[in-house]
This record gives C-alpha cells, sequence and structure tokens, in this order.
C-alpha cells in the first residue's frame, strides 16, 4: 500500500525534471553568446527582455535569455556561475514549486534567476527571507549581479520610517524579513490615504527557508492594533493584579506548543470573587422578571441597566460618554419593560463579569 502511495504522489514527476532540464539546457546553448557581450550590453538585455514582455511573450517564453544574463552577470560580479542543477531550482521556483537545496548548495544564487526574471514584468518582486541580517546581506550581495543588468534592489528592515520603506519598495527587487512584510501589509490596510499605504502590490515572491517561514513561523500570527483608550489601561491593571494570584494547572492551563493560556472553572470562579471585591463591586443587585437584572455601582459609576443574566453579563454605563438616539430608546424602551428607568443613560462602555 505504501509503494502506491509513494507512486501516486510522485505521479509527474518525471515530466516536470525533463521540463526543467529542458529549460537547463536551453539555458547552456546560450551561455557562449551571452558571454561575448560587452558589460553595457548585458545590462541593456533587461530592457530587450521587457520589450518582448510588453510584446506579448510569456515570462516563461523569456526564461532562457533571462537565466543566462543573470548567469553571465553573476561570473563577472561575483564570479560564481550557476549550475545545472541551480538552473533546475530556479526554473522550479518561478513555476511555483518548492526547490529543496542541501545547507552550501547556493540557495541565495539561484533566488536570483527567478527574481529577475519576473522583475522583468515590472510589478516588483520580494524575496522573503528570515532575518534583518539575511535580508541585508542577501540585498548586498546579489544586488551586483541585479545592478549589473541594470536593475535595482531594495532591502525592509526594522526600524525604518514609511518614507525609506515606500522608496525599498518601489525597486525591481526588494529583500526582507516575514514579519517585516506581514507588517507592512497589514499597516497598508488600516491607512487611510493611498499615499499612505508603502507596499505598491504582491506579484511575486521568492521565500528562503520556506519550512520556517510557512510553517514554524507561521504558527505565530502577526496582530497589530490601534493605541487603547484610557479605559482599557484601567481594565487591564485591574486583571493583571488578580491573574498575578492564579496558579497554574489549578485555575489555567498552558499550551506551550501552541502558545496559548487557557483559563479553567477555578480560575473563572476566583476573578469572578476578586472582581465583586474590588472596587468595580456592585452596591446591589436584585433580579428582574427573571433574566433580567438592575445594578446600581460604586459611587464613581452611574446607574446601569444591565442585560441578560443567564451568561452572567452586565452592562457597565459610565458617565463621561453620549449615546446615539437609537441606544437611548433601547436602553429606555427596556427600562421600561422591566419597570425601573435609570436616572442617567449613558453608552454601554465595556462589561463586567459578577458572580452570581
Amino acid at each position: 500500500m505504501a509503494t502506491i502511495i509513494d507512486k501516486l504522489l510522485r505521479a509527474g514527476e518525471g515530466r516536470l525534471l525533463a521540463k526543467l532540464r529542458n529549460y537547463a539546457e536551453a539555458v547552456n546553448a546560450l551561455e557562449e553568446d551571452f558571454s561575448h557581450l560587452s558589460d553595457e550590453e548585458l545590462a541593456n538585455e533587461t530592457q530587450v527582455l521587457r520589450e518582448r514582455y510588453g510584446a506579448g511573450e510569456s515570462l516563461d517564453d523569456l526564461l532562457p535569455e533571462a537565466f543566462a544574463a543573470v548567469r553571465e552577470a553573476s561570473k563577472r560580479t561575483l564570479g560564481m556561475r550557476h549550475f545545472d542543477v541551480q538552473l533546475m531550482g530556479g526554473a522550479a521556483l518561478h513555476l511555483g514549486n518548492i526547490a529543496e537545496m542541501r545547507t552550501g548548495e547556493g540557495k541565495t544564487l539561484v533566488a536570483t534567476l527567478p527574481a529577475y526574471l519576473n522583475a522583468i514584468a515590472g510589478r516588483g518582486v520580494h524575496v522573503i527571507t528570515v532575518n534583518d541580517f539575511l535580508a541585508s546581506y542577501q540585498s548586498d550581495l546579489m544586488g551586483r549581479v541585479f545592478r549589473a543588468l541594470g536593475m535595482t534592489t531594495g532591502c525592509i528592515v526594522s526600524g525604518q520610517d514609511p518614507n525609506e520603506r515606500r522608496q525599498q519598495y518601489l525597486a525591481d527587487i526588494t529583500y526582507g524579513t516575514n514579519n517585516e512584510f506581514g507588517f507592512d501589509y497589514l499597516r497598508d490596510n488600516m491607512a487611510w490615504q493611498q499615499q499612505d499605504m508603502v507596499q505598491r502590490g504582491h506579484f511575486f515572491a521568492v521565500v528562503d527557508e520556506v519550512d520556517s517561514i510557512l510553517i514554524d513561523e507561521a504558527r505565530t500570527p502577526l496582530i497589530i492594533s490601534g493605541p487603547s483608550s484610557g479605559e482599557a489601561n484601567r481594565w487591564f491593571n485591574e486583571f493583571s493584579k488578580i491573574a498575578e494570584k492564579l496558579q497554574p494547572v489549578i485555575d489555567y492551563e498552558v499550551d506551550e506548543k501552541k502558545r496559548t493560556v487557557g483559563i479553567l472553572e477555578p480560575g473563572i470562579a476566583k476573578v469572578e470573587d476578586k472582581n465583586t471585591n474590588s472596587k468595580l463591586k456592585v452596591s446591589f443587585f436584585r433580579p428582574f422578571y427573571g433574566d433580567y437584572w438592575i445594578v446600581d455601582l460604586a459611587p464613581d459609576y452611574s446607574w446601569a441597566l444591565v442585560g441578560e443574566s443567564s451568561g452572567k453579563y452586565f452592562w457597565i454605563l459610565t458617565r463621561d460618554q453620549k449615546i446615539s438616539p437609537e441606544q437611548d430608546r433601547m436602553l429606555i424602551d427596556r427600562a421600561k419593560k422591566l419597570g425601573y428607568m435609570t436616572d442617567r443613560l449613558i453608552k454601554p462602555a465595556n462589561t463586567l463579569n459578577i458572580k452570581n
């Protein structure tokens, strides 16, 4: 059975390898011609390829000439020549596959091939790596190859301001880490105006250390948020004091692998007890018609009309915020329905979990 499954998983692998070998042979056939080009003629090759692309040829059609140009530029600037297996790896990446290579087999050099080819479209290419050092190092080293071909390179690292980042993204090929690219994407989606955005699109990307970035690093979500309100800070301070008194295993459980913390029933009970004994405690509460409660909060809060007690969640209504007419009518209607009218009706600002 294992043999059959293995064969199914590898179906079509031979055809793909044959296609990659054909690409490598086509590049090898052009090597001598490109070796006779002057530096100026080699740099002009990018413009020639872009004109052909604009005339309707696909990037797949341009692959042999583009790879031959990169190989020649690498020989002249770095003294490194792409081997056939590296040409095949570059073609595999361009076709959207994962190319597995051992340490020392030249992954950084391989990435120059699909990066240059797809940069011909003029829509920008991202080369994603695992840390700022590698991004800077690869951008500087491989940038020599791209500059010899008339292309520009950029590098996104932590600490850059939006204007600097925007300029780096305008380069033909931009190096950076998955976190930097990810947070720039999130910030762009929070921008109010298009001119505040830094990225210009997402056309093609080469991912270095793909297992680390798409599997290991992907376990930690990228979260971005705006400034918190004073009320939120107050709640944080209150509950952080309570959290310090909770005991692991008894009150909460920690999943190291998933990097999560889950509170248990005893912990919930302790939080509720602490909360009702804190300065946020209610002075009294009493049931109205089964599922509804009216609560008079501590002196620094106004009267509050609360919701369903089945979930133990109650509205806190603060003095300093106004409510909309719709909210006003809703609260008044509910108060009248329950036979009770609050003397202040303020916008619900938060919820307080109160123990029955």
